[in-house]
């Protein structure tokens, strides 16, 4: 090659190099001009945190059945597609290992044990002719997937250590049957509260602590005020000495503590607690959301019974307790960004025949009632739905002896068992789930007659495998079915597509 050409040749490949470079410069610039909406999505343990997003993403980029979100249903949504998450240090959802799980394997994806982000950009048409004349609008869905466990901890931060020992031990001592051990080992050590530290004490009470945290999360129990929250979820921080702690039965005594005591040390790592876990947390991740939906398994906490039930609606306002809701404004998010519409939904709809979906809503609405009044007071829009992000059953009819029974029709889960009839996740079954009452007010409070308890009992959801996806005429596989997805992201996110 000729040096002439060589050159040339070099010419041509820097020229390519410099608008490359224009190219991203100018991509750069259009991203700091594409508005971003923070979404948050939390639940307590089971509520489905993990199979709601993945759903979402995978009717948006899929173009699935959403006829309610209203960007979708009138043909203006483009595409969506996801792109590479804002925040480097946050691990990514792993959207397409739970997509997989889902439709490959028909079997439910792991729970959420730690935070987790996901970018997905939406590209629309506007719903005003003026806008229209602007070209397509586009915008980031930035979704933080996060424990329910860890927006329970937002308590903490209004609770001393005293404060938080009083409220936990109150709770242990109303469920002896599960936080006996926890409580014969702390009146153990009562009169060891004053004695120099020891680690082997400490260690014993922590896990004291958590084994009954453990057992209050089971399904039998479905209990949900479980905080601190890290004790069931540590990550890398277990055995650190800021989750080596627990309450201690402090009775009225005010005395302050000597150093190097046992209740020192307690009161110091919970402390550590609050400073190195809960407030960053609220700094870096919950303080910076636009939106938030709080997932529900109100259906495990029937199963459980009332104290379930009554535990669920306490953890529900303390979790509404720790948003700050109100009006965002364009001024105003810049320096401190807020919670502008919060969503409850209660999932698992699809275990319940579609006439008591309004009930299942009726009990969500109840539950978080207190909670609602206060966003509202502050502004923000809260609003209940029943919902299925995955919807893995069908409505169906049984006949039998002249009979039509009402039933759903789905694969319940390996050794899921209704009385003494056990599945073994590989046969469809039609099954009647029971009704919920006329009056919920009955599933709060324990029941006397025989009746009752009859009625009760037959309140069993049993959980079913997830659903072989359906094809069309043409061959297409279509994508998850759902109950309501569409509903909850018109109201999450139809007005920033208007």
């Amino acid at each position: 090659m000729s040096p002439l050409n060589s050159l040339f040749k070099n010419a041509k490949l820097a020229l390519a190099d410099a608008q490359t470079a224009v190219d991203n410069m100018t991509e750069s610039a259009k991203d700091l001009t594409i508005p971003t909406v923070r979404l948050g999505v939390t639940g307590l343990a089971r509520s489905g945190k993990t199979v709601f997003i993945s759903a979402l993403v995978h009717n948006l980029i899929a173009g699935g059945r959403l006829p309610l979100f209203d960007a979708a249903g009138t043909g203006r949504l483009a595409q969506a597609y996801l792109q590479p998450q804002p925040d480097d240090n946050v691990p990514r959802f792993n959207y397409e290992q739970h997509i997989e799980t889902l439709t490959r394997d028909r079997l439910w994806p792991e729970s959420t044990h730690q935070i987790s982000e996901l970018r997905l950009t939406l590209e629309y048409e506007s719903a005003t002719f003026f806008n229209r004349q602007f070209g397509h609008g586009k915008i980031h869905l930035d979704i933080v997937d996060y424990p329910g466990e860890w927006l329970l901890d937002l308590v903490l931060l209004r609770q001393d250590f005293r404060r938080f020992s009083e409220e936990a031990i109150k709770r242990a001592k109303a469920r002896p049957d599960l936080s006996g051990d926890f409580l014969s080992t702390l009146a153990r050590h009562q009169n060891n509260l004053h004695d120099v530290f020891s680690e082997d004490i400490a260690r014993e009470l922590a896990t004291t602590f958590t084994t009954y945290l453990s057992r209050c999360r089971e399904d039998e129990n479905a209990l949900s005020m479980l905080p601190p929250g890290r004790f069931l979820m540590p990550g890398d921080m277990k055995g650190t000495p800021a989750l080596t702690f627990a309450p201690l039965d402090l009775g009225n005594t005010h005395i302050k503590p000597k150093a190097n005591t046992l209740l020192a040390m307690m009161e110091r790592r919970y402390e550590a607690y609050r400073k190195h876990v809960v407030r960053p947390f609220f700094k870096n991740h919950f303080a910076k959301l636009d939106r938030q939906i709080v997932l529900v398994d109100a259906l495990t906490a029937i199963n459980a019974g009332p104290d379930a039930l009554d535990d669920l609606n306490n953890a529900l306002s303390e979790i509404m307790g720790a948003f700050r809701p109100g009006k965002s404004s364009w001024l105003f998010s810049i320096m401190n960004r807020k919670i502008d519409r919060i969503l409850f939904a209660a999932t698992k709809a699809d275990h319940l025949r579609r006439e008591d979906h309004n009930h299942l809503e009726s009990l969500l609405q109840q539950l978080v009632q207190k909670a609602i009044n206060r966003a509202e007071f502050s502004g923000a829009q809260v609003e209940t739905l029943a919902i299925a992000s995955v919807r893995a059953t069908k409505q169906a009819t049984v006949h039998h002896e002249g009979v039509e029974t009402p039933a759903l029709l789905g694969t319940p889960m390996p050794n899921e068992t209704i009385g003494e009839m056990a599945f073994n996740g590989e046969e469809e079954a039609a099954i009647f789930p029971g009704d919920l009452p006329e009056d919920l007010d009955d599933l709060f409070s324990e029941k006397s007659s025989a009746t009752d308890t009859e009625d009760q009992a037959s309140l069993k959801y049993v959980r079913f495998r997830p659903p072989n996806l359906e094809r069309t005429a043409e061959g297409i596989t279509l994508s998850l079915p759902h109950i309501r997805l569409d509903n909850a992201l018109e109201f999450l996110l139809g007005d920033k597509l208007a």
